[in-house]
């Protein structure tokens, strides 16, 4: 069983989903594969199995490329929440990554429950946590969960949700892979689980507008720096010139790791008061120290993200200058 687990905290975990009615399920600011997938999965399970009322919430919808992971027996908020018995926050560590949601979620007064893979949990605000760094994913970590609550698997879509958010929190099996993720995906598709079909909705199903973006990013954006970083800002002028919807810039931060000397990759995309940051680095270089320490930032050793406000963050130095710096300072 995953270390973060244990008898106790299953038998806990089961008598608070017992007392509970209606079940809240919340996940992250600018939701991903995975946020969508755990939310989904336990969402159908409890709906399902144990027959509860759930409601899954998020500050803003998902991107266009996500849509297909949305289920549509499940009833899904966008930026706004409603009371529950019990609420389970997923795929973040902390209320205040949900935005909007977060002061009414943290001000509920029903029991809280924490289900996550990010550093530095907010451990004092929940009734129950669940955490580990040491593993793939959120939806992994679920798909731990209701095994040991006892799911036997049968329910397909809620493996499908599964597979979906561990796939794409790992770039397919690219980062952040445990022997237990490749236990998880063993089962999922001796269960039935079709990974070809949820791999073609991921990753070829884009419209012909990101491709052509990757591609003029890759031979005009794109900054090099010979000590080993590499950079590229998605203006909203770029944005604007090729139609880009969110989501569809997904993957373009870790296409400079494969020149053999990047070790670090940041992407820029900007926003009207700042800049939403992405880090990708190889083995040996910490992309979350770098989040942490210039971008506001957070999260795995060679994946991380944050934010950069250039009306407080620069200091009096240009974009460029600053970026250079960080990177620099990183490696």
């Amino acid at each position: 069983m995953i270390g973060c687990l244990g008898q106790e905290k299953i038998d806990g975990f089961r008598k608070l989903l017992g007392n509970a009615r209606k079940v809240a399920l919340a996940g992250h600011v600018h939701p991903d594969g995975d946020a969508i997938g755990c939310v989904t999965a336990l969402a159908l399970y409890l709906q399902r199995e144990l027959g509860k009322e759930v409601v899954c919430m998020f500050p803003d919808a998902l991107p266009e490329s996500l849509n297909f992971a949305k289920n549509p027996s499940l009833k899904y908020l966008w930026g706004k929440t409603e009371d529950a018995d019990l609420v389970i926050l997923m795929d973040c560590n902390a209320f205040s990554r949900t935005d909007v949601l977060g002061d009414s979620l943290a001000a509920s007064a029903a029991p809280k429950v924490l289900i996550d893979h990010h550093l530095n949990p907010d451990v004092s605000s929940f009734s129950l946590v669940f955490s580990t760094p040491d593993i793939s994913s959120a939806s992994e970590l679920t798909f731990w969960i209701l095994k040991a609550l006892g799911w036997d698997l049968r329910d397909r879509e809620i493996g499908e949700a599964l597979l979906t958010g561990m796939t794409t929190d790992t770039n397919n099996f690219a980062n952040s892979v445990f022997p237990t993720t490749f236990a998880m995906a063993s089962e999922l598709i001796a269960s039935g689980v079709d990974r070809d079909a949820i791999l073609q909705k991921i990753y070829f199903s884009y419209r012909e507008n990101r491709v052509r973006l990757m591609g003029y990013m890759q031979n005009e954006g794109l900054t090099i720096l010979p000590e080993g970083a590499s950079y590229m800002i998605l203006t909203k002028e770029i944005q604007e010139r090729f139609d880009l919807r969110e989501g569809e810039s997904e993957g373009l931060v870790n296409v400079p790791l494969s020149i053999k000397e990047v070790r670090l990759s940041l992407l820029l995309k900007e926003y009207e008061d700042h800049y939403r940051v992405s880090l990708r680095s190889k083995k040996g270089t910490s992309a979350q120290q770098c989040a942490v320490k210039y971008f506001n930032g957070g999260g795995h050793e060679n994946a991380a993200g944050g934010r950069l406000y250039p009306a407080k963050d620069l200091g009096g130095k240009s974009l460029e200058e600053y970026v250079k710096q960080a990177l620099l300072e990183s490696l």
